[in-house]
């Protein structure tokens, strides 16, 4: 916990006075304040299995959503106290048969809106609703530029021809529109045609992710790795297209944790620029902080507005800032640069997520996982354990050779 939060004096909880919250005199929202963008999580439903789903492990059932009624007052509050734009996601959120709904009523309160989606289940209709409704924004997320490797990766027949289809329909009703690539070993190869898709597709913006290695991903990773040669080719290729196609397609790039130097400044710092909201209500520092276990994450159903639990929630506050830290980050130059990385996966790969990031040179663990990706990455295992409700299903020889 940071000196600044420590010295906080905590406020009672005002489940109807979120803004008051924030504007107390001494808060720490002073230091850390309330999001400009939020993700919703509307659901852990989805037709997809893709084996580096960044759910978490243990899936929440849809019996335990929050309402449609629900939702509509957590879309009003996040208004209220400022926050600009909610992202839809899930799962799948188009499986929620509100969303139009959803949609609209964030519109009504002033929200942006973007939908993060796999896109099989859109029909033109649909998303003609959605964009009636006031949506602005659509992010379809390609497993790779053709096929028979994009629909083997999700685990889902005819899944790449359907996302082809609602890219067309999003620039039809002039929708903008983000591709977002997921990239591993069995898929990298594709990358200078998935940047062509992009612009063909006439994409605003192509996000080109590379797996990272927590939840249901680390189950498959060493299916999923990349070799250091696949990485360093990557680099050139996003490189020069960032170069030849500027102001045409803009280009995000992610390198994978494993084969960094130092750790990425993880959703801007743990509480400090970003969270989300979980299926059932839940608001967390990120979309993988339930992999953490011994973190009680407050919820939209108690008694505490979403101001409160941003700003006094314990699991918000222990990895906020720079006092949590154990040496060597405590004494490190880019303390405040990075904010000791990635808490998720720490605790995946340490056992404690108050641990120095493995990412990092400087940890102890660094070699060792260095090792353990250049391992992996030249290994044979390629077949995935697709993720859904029934805990996993290992892909099957005719699904693998077809």
């Amino acid at each position: 916990m940071s000196p600044t939060l420590t010295d906080a004096t905590p406020l009672a909880a005002d489940p109807n006075d979120g803004l008051n919250v924030l504007e107390s005199r001494g808060s720490t929202a002073e230091t850390f304040g309330i999001p400009l963008a939020v993700l919703a999580e509307l659901t852990h439903r989805c037709p997809l299995q893709c084996p580096y789903c960044s759910n978490p492990v243990e899936l929440e059932r849809a019996s335990g959503e929050l309402s449609t009624e629900e939702w509509k007052k957590v879309l009003s509050e996040l208004a209220e106290i400022g926050v600009l734009q909610i992202h839809f996601s899930g799962g799948e959120p188009t499986a929620r048969k509100d969303l139009v709904e959803l949609v609209r009523h964030a519109t009504e309160v002033g929200l942006y809106t973007n939908l993060i989606t796999s896109a099989v289940l859109l029909t033109k209709d649909k998303l003609a609703a959605l964009a009636d409704a006031g949506l602005c924004h659509v992010q379809i997320s390609f497993q790779g530029s053709e096929a028979d490797i994009a629909d083997r990766v999700a685990g889902f027949r005819n899944a790449h021809a359907q996302k082809i289809k609602a890219a067309g329909w999003a620039r039809e009703l002039d929708l903008p529109l983000t591709v977002n690539a997921v990239m591993h070993r069995q898929n990298l190869h594709q990358l200078p045609d998935i940047i062509q898709m992009a612009v063909d597709l006439d994409a605003d913006r192509l996000e080109v992710a590379n797996v990272q290695y927590y939840g249901w991903a680390l189950k498959n990773r060493a299916a999923l790795m990349p070799t250091l040669e696949q990485i360093e080719e990557t680099s050139h290729i996003v490189e020069d297209a960032q170069v030849r196609l500027k102001g045409i397609l803009t280009i995000d790039y992610v390198v994978p944790d494993y084969y960094a130097l130092r750790p990425k400044k993880c959703m801007g710092g743990w509480g400090r620029q970003f969270f989300n909201i979980s299926p059932t209500g839940k608001i967390l520092p990120c979309h993988a902080a339930e992999t953490i276990t011994g973190l009680d994450f407050e919820s939209v159903r108690s008694n505490h507005s979403i101001a409160w639990i941003w700003q006094n929630s314990d699991a918000f506050n222990r990895y906020r800032g720079t006092g949590w830290m154990p040496e060597p980050c405590r004494s490190c130059e880019f303390k405040e640069v990075d904010f000791g990385g990635c808490r998720c996966q720490a605790f995946a790969l340490t056992g404690d997520a108050g641990n120095t990031d493995p990412a990092c040179t400087l940890s102890p663990m660094h070699e060792q996982i260095f090792k353990t990706a250049e391992t992996e990455a030249s290994g044979d295992v390629n077949r995935f354990i697709y993720r859904n409700f029934n805990g996993g299903t290992p892909e099957a020889d005719a699904q693998h050779d077809a």
